[in-house]
């Protein structure tokens, strides 16, 4: 009986989904890894997988226990490291983050990180929608703004400056507002996952804006900028190129508020892995060196 075997063997089959991958991956035959989480299933008493031809999908009690063999398997393998002065981190990193800042920031700097960390895996959840983290299997989230949830700890990994802005050829159209309350006539584009959504933050409160177009996606709000639509709301590292160019103009400047910190969240609950520190540390300085990432204006 070896129950770390088959507590590996569900872990894995439930991060890849596949019992071939997980077979591949500990050099055993497929039947062997379905054995193994049969036998973990029989001694919990307890079905941990629903299978079929197309999927397996952990049930209920297989992702109750699923992150509790995670904890238990990070546990053994830190101190597997700590005992023998191990460099080099090893593991899967589960990461979530806002599909627009994964894409255009953190993807440049990851085949860096893979390179320099050959035995760490990384799988990305890119959306724009709020992960949970414990009920989804994800170690780190990166979002923006202050941390609310009393059961998540969170490092800071970046400051994100953020600025009102429209083209230049709607504001030679419509003019330049010069205080929030001007926006009421003009065309504002809305993120509807900002908190508040038809409401703007400033620096002396929150103003309530509206417009004909609004949208999940924060991609989507400045494309929909760059067509001329409207006025939005956008951190200023999306718009850099077009604010040096002189084609996206900032307005309402002096009403902005202060930047947000940018975190990297995970469970309070859970042992943060070497491969997640390693992670966060080269975040860290890739967020260092991205303009409207750093701390430095843009404006």
């Amino acid at each position: 009986m070896n129950k770390l075997l088959w507590m590996h063997c569900f872990v894995r089959t439930v991060e890849t989904g596949s019992f071939s991958a997980v077979a591949r991956e500990l050099g055993m035959g497929q039947p062997n890894v379905s054995r193994h989480i049969a036998a973990l299933e029989k001694d919990l008493g307890t079905r941990l997988l629903h299978r079929s031809t197309r999927q397996l999908v952990a049930t209920p009690e297989g992702q109750r226990y699923y992150l509790q063999a995670r904890q238990a398997l990070d546990v053994i393998s830190q101190a597997e490291s700590d005992v023998r002065g191990q460099q080099n981190p090893r593991g899967l990193l589960r990461v979530a983050t806002s599909s627009i800042l994964g894409n255009e920031v953190i993807m440049d700097a990851v085949p860096a990180f893979l390179a320099r960390y050959p035995d760490i895996e990384l799988e990305f959840r890119l959306s724009d929608s709020f992960v949970d983290l414990v009920a989804e299997g994800v170690d780190i989230a990166i979002r923006g703004g202050v941390l609310k949830d009393s059961a998540l700890r969170a490092k800071r990994v970046g400051t994100s400056e953020r600025v009102y802005v429209a083209s230049a050829a709607y504001l030679e159209q419509h003019g330049t507002p010069q205080q929030p309350s001007d926006l009421a006539q003009h065309e504002c584009i809305v993120y509807t996952l900002l908190t508040g959504g038809g409401s703007w933050p400033f620096k002396h409160g929150e103003v309530a804006v509206s417009g004909r177009l609004r949208t999940d996606s924060i991609e989507g709000v400045r494309r929909a900028m760059l067509a001329n639509i409207g006025i939005t709301y956008l951190p200023t590292w999306m718009v850099a190129a077009q604010l040096r160019s002189g084609t996206v103009k900032a307005v309402l400047t002096d009403h902005t508020c202060a930047p947000a910190p940018i975190n990297a969240v995970y469970s309070a609950s859970r042992l943060l892995p070497q491969r997640a520190t390693v992670f966060l540390e080269f975040i860290s300085a890739t967020f260092l060196t991205t303009p409207g990432l750093n701390g430095e204006s843009l404006l």
